[in-house]
């Protein structure tokens, strides 16, 4: 589980935090959302918990996230395509 503040990151969802960081996995539409920048489809797709533990997810990413793995849908899905390269350029050794 992850805290900033008085808001956390449940531990369930820092699992997909950490396969989309590490392996480029797609995430969900509510990590989706916090990923690409786009707050009203965050608090849209959020669940009871994490609408009231958005500004944990912000920070998170602010702090302790590459850069160039979130603030806009085209970081995403470049980040999501460089993982996938990386790991087939993996295979082939």
């Amino acid at each position: 589980m992850y805290e900033f503040r008085e808001f956390h990151i449940p531990e369930r969802m820092m699992s997909g935090i950490t396969r989309y960081i590490e392996h480029g996995t797609k995430p969900g539409s509510f990590l989706e959302a916090i990923i690409i920048n786009d707050l009203s489809s965050a608090i849209a797709n959020a669940d009871d918990e994490n609408i009231g533990n958005i500004p944990a997810y912000v920070a998170y990413f602010y702090n302790h996230a590459p850069s160039s793995c979130w603030g806009s849908d085209e970081k995403m899905h470049n980040w999501i395509d460089r993982k996938w390269a990386e790991q087939h350029d993996e295979e082939k050794l």
